[in-house]
């Protein structure tokens, strides 16, 4: 595990991303508004007869040069279900200039800065009542995991570094702060952590394998596409790998972690257990873990492209058809070879962990 860390710390120093992380392609500024008045009118060059109708907000500006100001906004009206902005809401402008010099305000979407601050404060809270300073720790890793995305992942993907060798380093030191941060340094996190990064390892190897045979061109995500309209011209299907090896990240190590600590337990209840008779015990659990675990991750990332499987259905595409089309079989290979890697991650942690503990004798009986 060190030579893996100082592996680890070495890629981040040699990709650390260089220069200015400026972008030429900024967005229009935003500002911030609270609804105060909404009416239905006809919009803006339509006559009533014309029965053509918008929504009206008048929209007290709070923040940005002129604040306390109120403009108005024009929203089309349509038959969809979703929210619509009612007097109250907060909501996030675009400010942008016309040729002659006026500030032209644009709704953007909801401000939800304060509800998701309660949100987070009471999932913090929640970790931290029941897992005490474990669950200190586990926040502390969660806090790493999006610096290290935010600082380094996400800047080197776009000064061109390769998707996968930054994914592989990003995911270690993701793994190496939150494991050790919640579970300690001691020998049953390193098990887990070495056991982690080998079932990754294989899980890498695997997607790379089936994004060439199933010829997945990583053009289906429309925000890959957005990116090289503006000029970042990534390797989509890097980045397809990539995201592969860091979403798979969060569910191996909740699988090793699990699978060493019943090791230890079942060794703690029975130290004179032998190797085969430990490992055949804790892989029942970790049968037992696996099979809600796949289904977990189905059912994540069939929740996720929910709307697009309706709109096939819908059009009423053949089942076949369907799951053949490339934004369908992204999330099957993702799904896929997830499932490899976590059925994987249960005998390797297992079978390191029982090789670890079989051979130590509990601290109480070293004691007597």
């Amino acid at each position: 595990m060190a030579a893996w860390a100082l592996l680890a710390l070495v890629g981040l120093v040699v990709l650390w991303p260089s220069g200015s992380s400026t972008s030429s392609h900024a967005i229009d500024p935003t500002v911030r508004g609270i609804v105060v008045v909404t009416t239905v009118q006809a919009c803006t060059g339509t006559a009533v007869s014309d029965l053509i109708e918008c929504r009206v907000l008048t929209v007290q500006l709070e923040s940005g040069k002129a604040k306390g100001e109120r403009t108005n906004l024009e929203l089309g009206i349509t038959s969809g279900r979703g929210k619509q902005p009612e007097s109250g809401d907060e909501l996030i402008l675009t400010a942008s200039r016309s040729p002659d010099g006026t500030t032209i305000y644009n709704f953007a979407d909801y401000e939800r800065t304060g509800s998701l601050w309660v949100l987070g404060v009471l999932f913090a809270a929640t970790v931290v009542l029941f897992g005490g300073w474990r669950g200190v720790g586990a926040l502390a890793g969660l806090a790493i995991s999006v610096a290290v995305l935010v600082a380094f992942v996400l800047p080197s993907l776009l000064a061109g570094s390769s998707p996968v060798v930054v994914a592989i380093v990003g995911a270690s030191i993701i793994a190496f702060a939150s494991l050790y941060l919640a579970h300690g340094f001691n020998a049953a996190t390193n098990v887990a952590l070495l056991s982690t990064l080998a079932a990754l390892g294989l899980t890498g190897l695997l997607a790379w394998a089936f994004i060439e045979f199933t010829s997945l061109s990583g053009l289906s995500d429309e925000n890959a596409l957005f990116l090289d309209t503006l000029g970042i011209h990534l390797d989509p299907r890097g980045l397809l790998l990539a995201g592969i090896v860091i979403g798979s990240l969060g569910v191996l190590d909740d699988v090793t972690v699990t699978q060493v600590s019943a090791v230890s337990e079942l060794h703690r209840a029975r130290p004179d257990v032998t190797f085969a008779e430990l490992y055949r015990s804790a892989l029942v659990i970790g049968r037992d873990h696996i099979s809600s675990t796949v289904n977990t991750l189905f059912l994540a990332y069939a929740g996720a492209t929910l709307p697009l499987l309706l709109l096939f259905t819908e059009v009423r595409q053949a089942i076949a058809t369907t799951a053949t089309r490339e934004l369908v079989a992204v999330e099957i290979v993702r799904t896929l070879v997830g499932s490899i890697g976590l059925v994987a991650s249960v005998p390797i942690a297992t079978g390191l962990a029982a090789a670890v503990v079989a051979g130590t004798v509990p601290a109480s009986d070293e004691e007597s």
